[in-house]
């Protein structure tokens, strides 16, 4: 009689404590879930700020690339430059240098710019220019009003920044 006692009180023991095993499993796949989800938002953040971080990687590198190209010993010299590429030096009324500032990451000259009766597509392409030129200009403000005698082209009043690297 014995050994049943014994049958009697093991099997629902093994039983409680196989129970008690899969309860612990399955509360331990939760977790390993929770943490996957976790690791899965951490890794697309990642992927985020490494897209941003290669796109900003490549425009400081055509920016740097651009800085030694040109020998230009002014911004007045850089602008006449533009101009006379595109064949608009006539319409340049004036350039006036605007002095110069010495910030934290270099120098920067600023001119302003007077230019006279030019039609839309030679601003578009007069901006077009500034930007791709080998040098790093920039232009900080613009004033656009039309001509007098033809309302179809415009007298145009720029300040034009020439940026040196330290």
């Amino acid at each position: 009689m014995r050994p049943r006692v014994e049958a009697k009180i093991l099997l629902p023991a093994g039983v409680v404590l196989i129970l008690l095993l899969c309860l612990a499993l399955f509360a331990s796949a939760g977790s390993a879930r929770k943490e996957h989800a976790r690791l899965a938002a951490k890794e697309a953040e990642i992927l985020q700020l490494k897209d941003e971080f290669v796109s900003l990687k490549r425009r400081v590198d055509a920016v740097e690339g651009r800085k030694g190209i040109a020998n230009v010993d002014g911004v007045v010299q850089a602008v006449d430059e533009i101009f006379r590429s595109l064949g608009l030096d006539k319409k340049v009324k004036s350039v006036k240098s605007a002095g110069a500032r010495e910030k934290v990451y270099g120098s920067e000259e600023d001119a302003d710019v007077q230019v006279e009766k030019v039609s839309m597509n030679e601003m578009v392409n007069i901006y077009f220019r500034i930007e791709n030129a080998p040098m790093i200009l920039t232009v900080r403000k613009t004033t656009m009003k039309t001509a007098f005698d033809n309302p179809s082209l415009l007298n145009v009043t720029m300040t034009v920044s020439l940026i040196r690297p330290k």
